[in-house]
């Protein structure tokens, strides 16, 4: 007869798993002898391999009474399922280090490929860090906002930068953090602001539903307010040109739908 501990090493496993093993029902907890030890017998010593055994190939404690039951037909179909259960799992694992390994790089925190791909864009034109990551910001809140039209925003986007205007924009706006409060070039960027807000209005952009409410686009312009210095200057300068509106155009002055702008 074997003591606990040589059941153990015969087994290959720890005197804490065969006692584990004891508590949850899968062996057999012998009597006690006279002289207050339980010992095991062969029995217990194939029994607690076969446990260990299917323990190590992945099949869950709580189906291995099943298995250690069944006949071979139900054996196969037992494994079959567990291997299906386990495969389901690898994909899960996998699809979450995928998503870890793309939280790596710090933007994909909350943020689709594709803004992703419209920040980097803005990289590759030269766009500042510092302006990047209060626009990230933004985008993070409009795709909790608008998670199935993200995608086709963006790709709005990525039109919006072939024009010319967007892009020396963009170049304005992110050297705009060093400028001083009174720099006049906010004027320039206003013009080209304006420039841009026609050619949206006349191609029918303005007014459309963009599936925001109203308080969303109320925080979204404050936090644009709040994250540079010359926002609200560049914000006054609009509306006493007659518009009204950063995030979502509200009001549109029909007298300056043909405005002769100076030029960028």
């Amino acid at each position: 007869m074997l003591t606990i501990s040589q059941l153990a090493s015969y087994a290959g496993v720890t005197v804490r798993a065969v006692r584990h093993y004891h508590r949850i029902g899968l062996l057999p907890e012998p009597e006690r002898d006279r002289s207050g030890y339980r010992t095991y017998d062969a029995v217990a010593v194939v029994r607690l391999i076969r446990i260990r055994t299917l323990a190590d190939a992945g099949v869950p404690l709580a189906r291995v009474q099943e298995l250690l039951a069944a006949g071979p037909e139900e054996f196969a179909g037992g494994v079959q399922e567990i291997d299906k259960a386990l495969r389901a799992e690898i994909r899960r694992l996998e699809d979450t280090r995928s998503r870890l390994a793309r939280l790596a790089a710090g933007e994909h925190l909350a943020l689709p490929q594709s803004v992703v791909d419209y920040l980097d864009r803005l990289r590759g034109l030269g766009v500042e860090e510092r302006y990047i990551e209060m626009e990230r910001d933004a985008w993070i809140m409009i795709a909790a906002q608008v998670p199935h039209s993200i995608d086709s925003v963006i790709a709005k986007k990525h039109e919006e930068l072939d024009d010319p205007e967007m892009v020396k924009l963009y170049s304005l706006l992110s050297g705009a953090l060093d400028w001083p409060a009174d720099d006049p070039r906010i004027v320039q960027v206003a013009d080209i602001m304006e420039r841009l807000m026609i050619r949206a209005v006349e191609v029918g952009e303005v007014g459309a539903d963009d599936g925001i409410d109203d308080q969303f686009v109320d925080l979204l312009d404050s936090a644009m307010v709040e994250s540079s210095p010359h926002a609200a200057r560049l914000l006054a300068i609009l509306e006493e040109r007659g518009w009204r509106g950063w995030t979502r155009i509200e009001r549109v002055p029909a007298e300056r739908l043909n405005p002769e702008l100076p030029p960028s």
